[in-house]
């Protein structure tokens, strides 16, 4: 298959299905700014398949043999270039899609999605916005049980712990799922410096995205509704 015309979002469809990846690949083949670079049936096919066409975004299967979503989103977002994951699923409450967003996955969407609400969430994760609100990220993690939470709020606080005071601020408002604008009016400060402490939380503690940080938050037990 050729490159990726520029202007265009290059995807590669990650299904062990494949009913789901003709479905896909031809739905998405509707939409003049997507472009399908390739499929694949096995997350041990996908590393191959991005350092071959470097895709934007990565639609990527959780269950699936030999090599599951979540350890080839591991995988890839330990690669770089990095591409975006958005997490496809047949399920809402799911923790592996939990263990997903943690990994670095921008999202998820269900594969009952209407078709255009999946061009766009690749259209919007290929511009860097997470798919994923984190409060949808917290009622999600409230619809999982999990075990050793006391073990994972120690760690969670722990990592927080390189964040000074304002960041800390920020990061409590992003998991509270408040825009950048919130933020600056909560907190008074201006948008641009709003995004350059969450440029530094992202940079200091090794995370891709929001939902990440909201996540970590949550987990830090930090959330006022949480006391």
């Amino acid at each position: 298959m050729t490159p990726d015309e520029p202007g265009t979002v290059g995807v590669l469809v990650v299904d062990d299905d494949p009913l789901v990846r003709a479905g896909l690949t031809m739905m998405l083949g509707g939409a003049p700014d997507i472009r399908v670079l390739g499929a694949a049936g096995d997350g041990t096919e996908v590393l191959p398949l991005v350092d071959q066409h470097a895709p934007d975004v990565v639609l990527m299967d959780i269950r699936m043999p030999a090599m599951d979503g979540l350890a080839a989103t591991e995988a890839l977002r330990a690669h770089r270039p990095a591409p975006e994951v958005i997490v496809l699923t047949t399920f809402d409450a799911d923790e592996h899609i939990l263990r997903a967003l943690r990994a670095g996955a921008a999202g998820f969407v269900l594969k009952d999605t209407p078709p255009e609400e999946i061009v766009t969430a690749i259209r919007q994760v290929a511009r860097g916005q997470p798919v994923l609100s984190p409060a949808v990220t917290r009622r999600l993690i409230a619809r999982v049980a999990e075990s050793g939470q006391d073990e994972r709020r120690r760690r969670a606080r722990q990592r927080l712990a390189p964040l000074n005071d304002r960041e800390r601020d920020v990061a409590v408002a992003v998991g509270q799922g408040r825009s950048n604008a919130d933020i600056g009016a909560v907190l008074h400060l201006g948008v641009p410096t709003v995004k350059t402490h969450v440029s530094s939380i992202l940079t200091k503690l090794g995370l891709n995205n929001r939902v990440q940080i909201a996540l970590l938050v949550h987990d830090a037990g930090l959330l006022p509704e949480e006391g």
